[in-house]
C-alpha cells in the first residue's frame, strides 16, 4: 500500500493514547520502532512512575531513565521518596501524593516534571522514529508541567482530546524558548475577575543549562467540523493535524449533539450531527487521521480513500504484549473475544467527568455491579475533579464519584453521583498498580475498549492467546498478511 502521508514524513498510523499506563512505553517504543507514531499515555504519569519505582522498578528502566533526566538534584529527590528495593510489600498501600490544585506542591511539580521526562525517554530509547504522548484536556492541572518534561525528553507530538485545548499550541510555543507558560483552568461559579491561571516558568526549575526544547507538533482530537474550525481559527498556536474520533472509539467518547437521548439499554444515541463531513474537513487544508473502528486494513483503507492522512488504532493495540494493561485482564478479553462473548457498553454515568465511557463487561472489574457496589466511594487521586467558586471566593475541588455527602457539601448535585464511578482508581488498577487499603482492600480495575473489539482476531494466529504491536502494524499497513505464531509474553 502506498500512503500519501509517509512520504509527507507523517506517521500512517498513530497508536492511541490509552488509559493509565495502558499506552506504556513500551508500546509505543514497539511502535514507533517499525516505524508508526508510538504515544504513550500522559494521564497520572507522576502516580503511574511513583508506583513503579515503589513496586521496584524491575529491570531498572524508570531508574535508567531518571539516570538521563538534565537535573541530577531533582531526578535524585524523586528516587529518594518514592524508590523501593525489591518493591513494597503486596500488602502495604502506595504512598499518597498531593492531589493537584491551581497551586500545586512543588514536589509535585518535580515528580510530574521526571515522569513525563522517563515515559517519552524509555519511548524513544533504541531508534530514531519520532514519539508522542496524549494528554486528556479535562485533566488540567498538570498540562502545564507534564508538557514541559514531555518535551525535555525530546517527544515529537502532543495529542489532545476530551475537551477544546485551545491554549495548548501557546504553551508549546513557550516551552520552545524556555517562556513562562499559562493556562487557564476552567473554575464552575468564577467570574471575568477571578484568578483562575495557572502558570509554570520553566527557567524556575532549571537546574543547570539545557539546549531550549524542540516544539513537538500539536494534534487535536475532534468530534465535529465545529471543533475542527474553532481551534484553527482560535487557537494560540498552530494546530498541525486532527484526529477524528467517533463515538465507536474506546475511553471517553464526547456526548450526543443536541438534547440527550438513550437506547433501551442506558446507551446514548449518535445521530447525523455527529458524523463529520470528511469532505469539508479535508478542505481546512490540515492533516486529519481516523479513529474509531479503524483498526483493520479495510479501515485504513477506507480512511485514505476519504482523503485522511492515515487511522490511528486503539483497542488492536490495548491487547498486544507490549502494552501496560494488567496480563490477566488481557487474558480474559481475549478468551472472551475468541468465544464470542466479548460485551461493550457505553456507559453515560460512569465518568465523573460526565462524558460517556467506554467499558468492557469483565469480571471483578467495577463493570460488575456487585464489585462496584461493594467499593467504598474514596477520591484519593482526583484527576477527574471539578475545580468550583466557593463562596469565600477560592478554588476548591469535587468529584462526582467521592463519598456522597462531602460532594452534596460542596454545592455538588445529588443526581450527579449517581452511577459514577472512580475511574482514576480503576484504571490504576488495570495499569498494574492497585492501591490497597487497610492491607486488604484492593481497588478493582476497569478495561475500555471500542467498539470494534472482536477485529483483534485477526492479530492472533490458529490457537494462540496474544500477538505482538508489530504484528497489527503489518497487518494494516502489508498488502497480504497471515498472523504468525508469537514468541514469548513480554
Amino acid at each position: 500500500m502506498t500512503i500519501a502521508s509517509a512520504a509527507r514524513g507523517l506517521p500512517t498510523i498513530i497508536q492511541g493514547g490509552m488509559g493509565v499506563g495502558v499506552s506504556s512505553w513500551r508500546l509505543a517504543n514497539a511502535v514507533s520502532a517499525a516505524g508508526q507514531l508510538g504515544v504513550v499515555s500522559g494521564t497520572a504519569l507522576d502516580q503511574v512512575v511513583a508506583r513503579r519505582l515503589q513496586d521496584g522498578d524491575e529491570g531498572g528502566h524508570v531508574r535508567r531513565a531518571i539516570a538521563a533526566f538534565p537535573f541530577r538534584a531533582m531526578a535524585q529527590r524523586v528516587l529518594d521518596r518514592f524508590f523501593v528495593p525489591g518493591g513494597k510489600a503486596a500488602t502495604a498501600a502506595y504512598q499518597t501524593i498531593p492531589m493537584w490544585a491551581l497551586r500545586p506542591a512543588r514536589d509535585l511539580q518535580e515528580l510530574c516534571l521526571v515522569a513525563n521526562f522517563a515515559e517519552v525517554w524509555l519511548a524513544r530509547e533504541g531508534h530514531g522514529n519520532p514519539v508522542g504522548i496524549n494528554y486528556l484536556e479535562k485533566i488540567q492541572w498538570p498540562h502545564l508541567t507534564s508538557i514541559f518534561g514531555a518535551m525535555l525528553a525530546g517527544v515529537d507530538y502532543v495529542l489532545m482530546g476530551a475537551g477544546i485545548p485551545l491554549k495548548i499550541p501557546g504553551v508549546l510555543d513557550a516551552y520552545a524558548r524556555f517562556d513562562p507558560a499559562t493556562y487557564p483552568l476552567h473554575v464552575v461559579g468564577a467570574g471575568p475577575g477571578d484568578d483562575t491561571l495557572m502558570t509554570f516558568a520553566p527557567q524556575e526549575f532549571l537546574e543547570s543549562p539545557v539546549p531550549a526544547p524542540t516544539r513537538p507538533r500539536f494534534l487535536a482530537i475532534i468530534a465535529s467540523n465545529t471543533l475542527a474550525t474553532t481551534m484553527l481559527k482560535r487557537a494560540n498556536g498552530r494546530v498541525d493535524g486532527f484526529i477524528v474520533e467517533g463515538p465507536t472509539a474506546g475511553g471517553h467518547n464526547a456526548p450526543p449533539r443536541g438534547k440527550p437521548t438513550f437506547d433501551e439499554s442506558g446507551q446514548p444515541i449518535y445521530g447525523e450531527r455527529d458524523v463529520v463531513d470528511l469532505q469539508a474537513l479535508h478542505a481546512l487544508g490540515v492533516p486529519f487521521w481516523l479513529a474509531g473502528g479503524y483498526g483493520g486494513r479495510e479501515g485504513l483503507q477506507a480512511a485514505v480513500a476519504a482523503g485522511a492522512a492515515g487511522v490511528q488504532v486503539g483497542t488492536a493495540f490495548a491487547y498486544c504484549d507490549e502494552s501496560g494493561l494488567r496480563r490477566d485482564l488481557k487474558a480474559s478479553v481475549i478468551a472472551s473475544v475468541m468465544a464470542g462473548e466479548a460485551s461493550v457498553y457505553t456507559d453515560a454515568l460512569a465518568s465523573p467527568t460526565g462524558f460517556p465511557f467506554k467499558v468492557v463487561a469483565v469480571d471483578e472489574t467495577i463493570a460488575d455491579p456487585a464489585v462496584y457496589e461493594a467499593r467504598p466511594r474514596v477520591c484519593d487521586l482526583g484527576y477527574l475533579r471539578e475545580s468550583y467558586k466557593r463562596a469565600d471566593g477560592t478554588v476548591d475541588y469535587r468529584c462526582a464519584a467521592e463519598p456522597v455527602n462531602v460532594y452534596v457539601a460542596k454545592g455538588g448535585d445529588l443526581a450527579a453521583t449517581v452511577g459514577r464511578k472512580c475511574l482514576c482508581n480503576a484504571l490504576m488498577a488495570s495499569g498494574g498498580h492497585p492501591q490497597v487499603r487497610a492491607r486488604r482492600h484492593v481497588e478493582p480495575g476497569v478495561v475500555t475498549s471500542g467498539d470494534a473489539l472482536e477485529g483483534i482476531r485477526q492479530f492472533l494466529p490458529p490457537g494462540a492467546t496474544h500477538y505482538h504491536a508489530a504484528d497489527v502494524v503489518q497487518a494494516l499497513l502489508a498488502p497480504e498478511y497471515e498472523p504468525e505464531p508469537v514468541g514469548s509474553v513480554v
